[in-house]
């Protein structure tokens, strides 16, 4: 049975991704943590708590860490309120219970622990910033050889990003952006990595035909769930792009492979320092990873589909 780590930043796409791992047959969670980034961390571990309480299909023990991770660069606070209008949404609050308890450590220790005590080598998939994965490997260099490979949604290597601020140059993706320093230290680490940036997921945008289509499927709770979180998007992270299913590839990407069409092997470094702080780049020196390329969309929508409607 293969065994997953969870870490995000609490906005729409990362709960509906803790939703899905929630749900996933043949797999063993072992923790999740959130960290104060897209959304704001209480709200988000709250939610996730809630989630726990509600869809754990599995019955997997779970805890959720809180993570205690700061940035260098934060989220604008118009985009993390969502953590809040999801942490409100009723089919969460129905049972009027809080069973789930939160981690007694931060999230970086928590995710420690649970590497150092698995019985098998761990996927760890992040959804958000790299923080709490250098922040263990700097605590326990050890758990590197725990890791069997990490799946990561950041960065962008074809030139465009979505950072739209005063002291950054807009070619870094915001995950990357928010601690650069982070990136840096989880690329000098060998952990494989497989990459979802920006461009990763084109193929996969977020549609008024898609919210639809949840609609019709509103007797599965699950599916109900997610099409009430997409509803609260009113507005694209950038006004004029459109919103792509970065985090939800991340996930099925790592629970189901073959969803992949197309990778490539890139060899790349992250800059650190002044306005393109957090932009990746190649360089023939620099630490191979896996870039996705393309995702086959209609193998994506239904695994999307059938772990939503597996919940009870």
């Amino acid at each position: 049975m293969k065994e997953f780590y969870f870490n995000h930043d609490g906005n729409i796409d990362d709960l509906v991704s803790y939703l899905l791992f929630l749900q996933a047959p043949e797999i063993k969670l072992l923790g999740v943590g959130a960290i104060d980034a897209d959304g704001y961390v209480d709200p988000s571990v709250e939610v996730c708590r809630k989630l726990t309480n509600r869809f754990n299909t599995r019955g997997d023990k779970l805890e959720v860490a809180k993570s205690n991770s700061r940035a260098v660069n934060q989220f604008p606070e118009a985009w993390r309120t969502a953590s809040y209008s999801f942490n409100s949404l009723p089919i969460l609050n129905e049972s009027g219970k809080m069973v789930t308890k939160e981690a007694d450590q931060p999230a970086h220790l928590d995710m420690v622990t649970k590497l150092e005590n698995a019985t098998a080598p761990v996927t760890v998939v992040m959804t958000g910033p790299l923080t709490d994965l250098a922040r263990a490997l700097d605590a326990a260099p050890e758990i590197e050889t725990k890791i069997e490979k990490l799946y990561w949604m950041g960065g962008s290597l074809d030139g465009h990003g979505n950072v739209v601020q005063v002291n950054a140059d807009g070619t870094q993706e915001w995950n990357a952006f928010w601690d650069p320093y982070a990136v840096e230290r989880v690329l000098a680490s060998n952990i494989p990595m497989e990459v979802i940036g920006l461009e990763s997921s084109e193929e996969l945008p977020l549609t008024n035909e898609l919210k639809m289509h949840w609609a019709g499927l509103r007797k599965y709770p699950a599916v109900d769930l997610a099409g009430q979180a997409y509803s609260l998007l009113v507005n694209p992270p950038i006004q004029t792009a459109q919103l792509y299913f970065w985090d939800i590839l991340t996930v099925i990407s790592a629970l189901y492979p073959e969803v992949v069409l197309t990778a490539e092997k890139r060899k790349v470094k992250v800059i650190t320092k002044g306005t393109a702080a957090g932009r990746m780049e190649e360089d023939p020196n620099g630490r191979e990873i896996t870039l996705v390329t393309k995702a086959d969309k209609d193998l994506f929508f239904k695994k999307f589909d059938e772990l939503l409607m597996r919940a009870k």
